[in-house]
């Protein structure tokens, strides 16, 4: 399958273990003039002082999200003006999805949520060298993305794809069926 020619932003995201990472890189890999933006690196820049989002997070847990969602956007923007096509990925659930979405400026906004099943998230998890689940259920994570999420761009059940499959959909239908056309999006509610 031949990749889209026109430049874009993708905003993969999707609760931990969904596949995101690997996705992302192999749809980097698969584009012509491309970078990968790993949100949940500017979490990990912060030496000390870091407050990790729980399911009660604190108002600074909050607030470094909405930071780190800030900083991934701009660097999003940064590279589309440099004539990149970017593949960012991060966990952006709830309202903050709209919120993300709003902050990215540049278009097209491509935005692919990765929403695997329940089940299939805990065998992946099981599988994995870390462990990303500290403080949440799988079902919690779950539940956040399938009821409070707003369903902007294309939503994809990857159960039974491997990432090569989904790859493969996302080059298939994201640059029709998962654009966000305004950068005025719903906010955090």
């Amino acid at each position: 399958m031949s990749a889209p020619s026109e430049q874009a932003i993708v905003l993969l995201t999707g609760i931990q273990a969904a596949g995101k990472s690997t996705v992302a890189q192999m749809l980097a890999e698969r584009l012509p003039r491309s970078v990968h933006v790993r949100g949940d690196g500017f979490r990990r820049m912060i030496v000390n002082g870091r407050a990790d989002m729980s399911p009660h997070p604190s108002a600074e847990a909050v607030r470094q999200l909405r930071l780190r969602h800030r900083l991934t956007a701009s660097t999003c923007d940064a590279y589309f003006d440099a004539g990149f096509t970017v593949v960012a990925q991060d966990v952006v659930l709830a309202g903050h999805l709209g919120e993300m979405a709003g902050l990215i400026r540049r278009r097209p906004l491509l935005v692919v949520v990765l929403a695997p099943q329940p089940e299939a998230i805990a065998a992946r998890e099981k599988g994995r060298g870390k462990t990303a689940y500290d403080g949440w259920a799988i079902t919690q994570l779950d539940t956040v993305l399938r009821r409070d999420t707003p369903r902007l761009g294309l939503w994809l059940d990857t159960t039974d794809q491997s990432p090569a499959d989904t790859v493969d959909e996302i080059l298939a239908r994201a640059w029709t069926e998962a654009r966000v056309s305004s950068a005025r999006s719903p906010t955090a509610r």
